[in-house]
């Protein structure tokens, strides 16, 4: 009947009836408004509850009354704070004076006037004038009492004893660490100092620090300093060297010294246990005087935890003399460490700056001491339970009318921040993700007051910061140069060890380890010294900045307390809550930490959390001790079974565990690496090296590692494609390429399908499956799962970054490539940066193999690597400062030579520099801002890539 019924011609369409409509039918976005209607100062109807209904609140839409939702404030349509209000309303703001007033009111914290011994200058401490009026010049006055009944410790100060001890972030634990450091080896010139730092980051900022202390500071010269028994006579007659070096060792550092060349080396982790490696074969490890652990708190971490304990342990087992110095914010049981370093402990809760904690919920912000009763006051609600008090908010957010702020969480955030900005602060904002980070500062920049804005002076300031980013190596980011605009900035870490940190407090370690490497660094040093000026009010910044550089503030608001999609720990929530406040600028820190519904509970047991116990990084579930025992038995440290148990003695592990649980893990391990052919058995009852297990540490890898790169450099030995230099740049990818990102796989199988007859011939020789990544780019999913599964994984990223580092070594700048792969710029830069130190590794690798034409050819694209062009610019690229932009300028000029242009005249230079130089340099007279002015005076303006200042000096200055 109904097919009957249907229409095969002359029927109506669904628009032809609409018209016939008799009556009006509203459409569904409702009818265009008058202008008169779409005033931005018609008044709006509120609710019953006083807030302002915005469009979407009723159900029933009716043509007459429609109203399109409000988007940013009244004026220009700009996002506005919301207003954040006591829940007392008599209540006056607290106009009395500050805990930080009252305590030096009533000096509750002595200075020198009432205690003599906290001032450097005190004999005590016998430390040279000219270090003391270093640190004076560096703000450094006075010390604590804490710090002082620390340093005069028995035996501290002659370097007899070692310590470990504890104080919170912000309380002032470096400088006990740097006046030890740099008083052993003033006053022992023949000893050196190590001081080793977790992050790049750290390094690099520690050594502009220590640089700046050291200047014109003399050591002793009372040992006969840098006279050699076999110095010839020449040599004895020349003055001996007094001066302080310091150089840092980390991935990517250009510095080819060694320990024997500097006084005090600043080092990451990897660098200072090769450091420490290296001088136990060459029995020079007698010099090393001190040895400084930053961040004691990472030896239990599961990637390079074991490294410090190693590097530890060996110098403890030596028995030279050594000095250990290890600390941190984050040690809950520093007795133990300090019986495993046989040191002296001390730990002080001091923060010269209070600080004041928060809880915000649901758009109630309330004291962090009364945490547990929100729960108690949710779970009471839900309950119907009214047989407690419950706990009420000190004050409260008003709901936004924004669309983007319906949500409580960036309603509290933005209202919280702005409200900083507006008292004349600045804020530190922490969020859980790169992508947050943009995103909030985007948000936050533009409900910024708009008199700052009106600023001419401060505008100029900003300029400035910009074209300092512009004038980086990877130009201005359009979204960071938004925010800097209305006075905000992200700053993500690009450390690829930056996030390991918040696995050490996680009750889980099974994650996979993700990084936000975002920003570059020379980017990241430009927003923190314009923030540090004043220039930028505002940092956003991912989580894994709190651990990874010191960018205190006024108040630190955490954006949620997660990292990706996991909680942080305690330690690091610690870290991030003690970065608000910074002494000589703010009377008192604020805390905020800012959660939604469903993570309240986990948040609350989080406020309340007590710091984890430190754990070896030697366990047998951490795979540390595997790599501790190779180390040992082929530097010869400990070649039989009771060398090796007493050697096993001095771990932490010993120290934490038991006798028999420490005898069967070593029982284990010996077999374990006997079964892979890293060592064998020597009669009578002794071990020894394989030549695979001496190149596996002569290249400082891991066991894994070395195992897995072996088996790649094999697949190559077989067939090792000579007429492209893909296969060397896949052989230079770092092995730890995994964790600096995914892989994008429409973009690796369009890379794929432009690679000619001898890139294919890579792709077959080191096993990537054309036909796999199309089936990853289709949606398919790479298992991870069993070790078999992980080593082809490692083999397709890989592959991907080796594609990148190619095109950065045919000189494609380092965003186009980011851009290119799908990629954050911090990566990239980070890669070409890791790539170096992998591939001196691999080269050692190769000739301790016996492996000597493959190294030869390694080690001659390795030079491409370091100057990061052509083979054709190698030889200009050896100019200091001179990067492949410069050099190619160079070339296409008719200056092919070192020589060439050292002979050329300035005239004919600077037209070439500023060819390269995206700025407009001047060399007239240069008007700073207050902003420039200060950045130059501090000595922190950022290298520029063509490797020249403002200012070029004339040949005969």
């Amino acid at each position: 009947m109904e097919k009957n019924n249907l229409q095969t011609s002359g029927f109506l369409t669904t628009l032809d009836q609409a018209r016939r409509h008799g009556f009006a039918l509203p459409t569904a976005a409702g009818v265009k408004r008058t202008s008169e209607q779409r005033s931005p100062y018609r008044p709006s109807t509120s609710g019953s509850n006083g807030v302002p209904n915005v469009a979407g609140s009723n159900p029933a839409r009716i043509q007459g009354d429609f109203k399109r939702p409000v988007i940013g404030s009244p004026l220009n349509g700009r996002l506005t704070a919301s207003e954040i209000f006591n829940v007392d309303p008599s209540a006056k703001e607290n106009t009395g004076p500050s805990e930080y007033t009252q305590r030096n009111a009533v000096r509750a914290t002595p200075g020198p006037t009432q205690n003599p011994l906290l001032t450097l200058s005190h004999p005590k401490y016998d430390l040279p004038e000219a270090l003391i009026q270093n640190f004076a010049g560096l703000g450094i006055h006075s010390i604590y009492p804490w710090q002082s009944s620390c340093l005069l410790g028995r035996g501290l100060l002659k370097g007899e004893k070692n310590l470990v001890y504890t104080a919170p972030t912000g309380g002032g634990k470096s400088l006990v660490a740097d006046v030890l450091l740099l008083k052993r080896v003033i006053d022992h010139p023949r000893k050196k100092g190590i001081l080793v730092l977790p992050y790049v980051a750290l390094v690099q900022e520690k050594l502009r620090w220590l640089r700046r202390i050291v200047e014109g500071v003399h050591r002793k010269t009372s040992e006969g300093l840098d006279q050699p028994e076999d110095a010839g006579p020449l040599a004895r007659t020349r003055p001996p060297r007094t001066d302080i070096r310091v150089a840092g060792f980390f991935g990517g550092s250009k510095t080819r010294s060694t320990l024997a060349d500097v006084d005090i080396a600043v080092c990451t982790i990897e660098k200072a246990n090769a450091l420490v490696n290296t001088a136990i074969e060459e029995c020079s490890i007698g010099d090393l005087g001190v040895l400084v652990l930053d961040e004691l708190h990472m030896v239990q971490d599961d990637h390079r935890g074991y490294l410090l304990e190693l590097m530890a342990t060996k110098i403890v087992s030596l028995e030279q003399g050594t000095q250990i110095i290890g600390m941190s914010a984050t040690l809950s049981n520093t007795a133990d460490l300090a019986r495993w370093l046989d040191a002296k402990f001390y730990e002080s809760k001091y923060r010269p700056i209070p600080i004041e904690e928060f809880l915000v919920y649901e758009n109630q912000i309330y004291p962090a001491s009364s945490s547990s009763g929100v729960v108690d006051k949710k779970e009471r609600a839900s309950s119907r339970r009214e047989d407690a008090p419950q706990p009420q908010p000190c004050r409260r957010i008003a709901p936004s009318e924004h669309s983007a702020l319906r949500n409580p969480l960036p309603n509290a955030v933005l209202a919280l921040t702005l409200e900083t900005v507006e008292a004349g602060y600045g804020a530190l904002v922490f969020c859980g993700s790169r992508k947050a980070c943009e995103l909030n500062a985007v948000m936050i920049s533009e409900a910024m007051p708009l008199d700052a804005q009106s600023d001419s002076a401060l505008q100029a300031a900003k300029r400035e910061v910009l074209n300092e980013l512009r004038d980086t190596s990877v130009g201005l980011d359009s979204m960071l140069e938004k925010a800097i605009l209305g006075g905000v900035a992200f700053h993500r870490e690009s450390d690829p060890y930056a996030v390991f940190v918040t696995m050490i407090a996680k009750s889980s370690t099974k994650l996979r380890p993700r990084v936000d490497a975002g920003l570059t660094a020379e980017e990241r040093d430009i927003v923190a010294g314009a923030f540090d000026q004043g220039v930028i009010k505002v940092i956003v910044a991912t989580c894994s900045l709190a651990a990874g550089i010191n960018l205190p503030a006024r108040r630190v608001i955490l954006h949620g307390a997660r990292m990706g999609r996991d909680f942080v720990g305690p330690a690091l929530l610690r870290q991030m809550r003690g970065r608000a406040g910074r002494k000589g600028k703010d009377e008192l820190g604020e805390t905020y930490l800012c959660c939604q519904k469903s993570d309240l509970e986990a948040v609350t047991e989080l406020l309340e959390a007590e710091l984890p116990v430190i754990e070896s990084g030697l366990m047998a579930e951490k795979r540390g001790i595997k790599r501790a025992l190779l180390e040992v038995i082929v530097t010869g440290l400990a070649t039989s079974r009771d060398g090796i148990d007493e050697y096993m003695k001095r771990t932490l592990l010993a120290s934490l565990s038991g006798p028999d649980v420490l005898a069967e893990t070593i029982s284990s391990t010996i077999e374990s690496l006997e079964s892979d052919q890293l060592i064998t058995a020597a009669p009578p009852g002794t071990y020894r090296g394989t030549q695979l297990g001496q190149a596996i540490v002569a290249a400082s890898m891991t066991p894994e590692d070395g195992m897995f790169v072996h088996e790649e450099i094999v697949r190559a030995l077989r067939a090792f494609v000579m007429d492209t230099d893909l296969h060397v740049f896949y052989m230079f990818t770092p092995i730890q390429a995994s964790t600096l990102g995914d892989i994008n796989w429409i973009v690796f199988r369009d890379q794929i399908d432009l690679l000619d007859e001898s890139g294919l011939r890579v792709l077959r020789y080191v096993g990537v499956s054309p036909g796999v990544v199309n089936r990853m780019a289709q949606g398919g999913a790479l298992r991870e799962t069993t070790p078999e599964e992980v080593n082809i994984a490692r083999v397709y990223r890989r592959f991907y970054a080796a594609l990148q580092l190619r095109d950065l070594c045919n000189e494609m700048p380092v965003h186009v490539v980011a851009k290119k792969y799908d990629m954050p710029r911090g990566a990239i830069q980070n890669l070409s940066q890791t790539c170096e130190g992998f591939a001196a590794g691999i080269i050692k690798f190769c000739q301790r193999m016996g492996w000597g034409m493959l190294a030869a050819v390694l080690e001659h694209m390795s030079d491409r690597l370091k100057a990061g062009a052509r083979a054709d610019l190698l030889d200009l690229a050896k100019i200091t400062f001179v990067k492949s932009r410069t050099a190619r300028a160079f070339w296409e000029s008719g200056l092919r030579s070192v020589r060439a242009v050292a002979e050329a005249e300035p005239s004919a230079l600077i037209p070439i520099l500023l060819q390269v130089s995206s700025a407009e340099l001047r060399y007239s007279e240069i008007k700073l801002t207050p902003y420039s002015a200060n950045r130059r005076k501090s000595g922190s303006w950022p290298k520029r890539s063509s490797g020249i200042e403002k200012r070029l000096p004339s040949r005969h200055e």
